[in-house]
């Protein structure tokens, strides 16, 4: 008691000495984070239609089924046809982006053995339903768990990002919804409003926090008052939103991309003597190896994948044109990224690697979802809503989040952020862990691995909370 008492009457300047001593550079690096002011995230209301919002809302869960026609496959099959190809460099592979040799062979798989109409009763193999929220229809698909005796239910929300959609979750799901343990998840997964079946924002501005208090009012629909969220790439930023927007709602935070640093001139000295003393700023030796050498880790491959971003966050409309006209445009601009951002080193091989982690059926499953719903070039605006003036400086990018956390920190992710950084941002860190392997596409490349992950955290969580 004596100790704490002392320790309580230290100024500023004496505990920073103390945490430097006691715990290295990173104890200072995560007091000085702690001490910013907590903003809060108001909830706000949206609008996203064209015209005066009505007086009264429409609230009717409508049952929704994934369909297609005879017309559909035949259009598609004619542009497939119809496709104009570059051919590749000599030993170009993937550095100069999808190789055309192999991507002529992903359109003749596509054309003449790929089975849309079978790829559709699997994704209507579970319920999926639309209801009308700010004037949008938003899609979901809503699991119910096989529940043993003995289990407690507990509503788990899944977010996609970008090129992803609500289907790279169908391996994942049986994993969380017929579990043996003390609970079982009741799994709800949307589509971001824009993307595949769910109707795209008809005014401007719609942008992480207005999706966020969408899917809260979504959950609120479906009679959940709180619920664990879990996301990667842009479901990362939308369920990090809602922790920051209604706290009391969130039971636990999941993550398998996080958004954290140690911030300004704090970064730059931890980084410099996190490769020689790591223990001073908190590093352990698997963030060494994973963020040097930081040159070749963290700028150079990160401008070599970012061209995508700065067109989408200045002017998609433009490059969308081509990608919303041409089936195989499409795919090679998405697929490329299931090559490069599952592994870097997937650049050197003349395939991309993308059948080593994925199926073809699967891959082109979710280039269909895009293609006959048309929503590339929605999906691709939503960068540019974000990305605006000061992206990482905006609210709820830098507000803290309070929640219980647990963060998956996969090897080949594109970029990596060592636990004592997260710590900055989120405080009520329960779970950290070093996967083994997968990158940025988690629940479709390593379905179990994640669902591991997201059950011992959960049940981190479950165990401190009150009876």
């Amino acid at each position: 008691m004596k100790r704490v008492l002392a320790i309580s009457s230290l100024d500023p300047c004496q505990l920073k000495v103390l945490l430097v001593t006691s715990v290295g550079i990173g104890g200072l690096l995560c007091y000085l984070a702690l001490r910013k002011k907590t903003k809060n995230i108001p909830v706000g209301d949206g609008w996203w239609r064209v015209g005066e919002k009505p007086l009264s809302e429409d609230r009717t869960i409508r049952p929704f089924v994934v369909e297609t026609s005879e017309e559909m496959i035949q259009d598609l099959h004619q542009r497939i046809n119809q496709t104009r190809y570059t051919e590749s460099l000599e030993d170009g592979r993937f550095h100069y982006g999808f190789n055309s040799a192999y991507l002529k062979k992903v359109a003749k798989y596509w054309r003449h053995e790929f089975d849309w109409e079978k790829q559709v009763r699997v994704l209507n193999k579970y319920p999926h339903f639309k209801t009308n929220i700010e004037g949008l229809d938003v899609h979901f698909i809503h699991v119910k768990p096989v529940q043993r005796a003995g289990q407690k239910v507990l509503p788990l929300m899944m977010v996609h990002g970008w090129p992803g959609s609500f289907y790279e979750f169908y391996k994942i799901l049986p994993l969380l919804t017929e579990t043996e343990g003390d609970f079982v998840f009741e799994v709800i997964c949307p589509s971001i409003p824009g993307y595949g079946y769910s109707e795209a924002p008809h005014t401007q501005g719609f942008t992480c926090l207005d999706a966020a208090r969408i899917f809260h009012k979504l959950m609120d629909r479906l009679d959940f008052s709180d619920y664990y969220v879990q996301g990667g790439d842009w479901g990362a930023f939308i369920t990090c939103s809602m922790a920051l927007m209604k706290p009391e709602c969130i039971r636990g935070l999941h993550l398998n991309m996080v958004n954290a640093k140690a911030g300004g001139a704090l970064s730059i000295i931890s980084l410099l003597v996190g490769r020689y003393l790591p223990f001073l700023v908190g590093f352990t030796r698997e963030d060494v190896c994973r963020i040097y050498p930081f040159m070749q880790k963290n700028v150079y491959k990160i401008l070599r994948e970012s061209g995508y971003m700065h067109i989408q966050a200045t002017k998609p409309d433009t490059a969308g044109c081509g990608l919303n006209n041409s089936p195989v445009g499409l795919a090679a601009y998405i697929l490329e990224k299931f090559s490069t951002w599952t592994d870097y080193k997937n650049r050197d091989l003349e395939d991309g690697g993308l059948e080593r982690k994925f199926s073809l059926d699967d891959l082109l499953t979710n280039i269909m979802i895009y293609w006959t719903t048309g929503s590339i070039i929605p999906s691709m605006r939503f960068y540019k809503e974000n990305m605006g003036a000061n992206f990482q400086k905006t609210m709820d990018n830098t507000t803290k989040i309070h929640v219980p956390t647990g963060l998956a920190a996969f090897p080949h992710e594109l970029l990596h952020c060592p636990r004592v950084w997260a710590r900055s941002r989120f405080t009520d860190i329960r779970s950290y862990t070093y996967m083994p392997r997968g990158g940025h596409f988690a629940a479709f490349e390593e379905p179990v691995l994640l669902a591991q992950d997201l059950l011992q955290f959960v049940k981190k969580v479950e165990s401190k909370r009150p009876k």
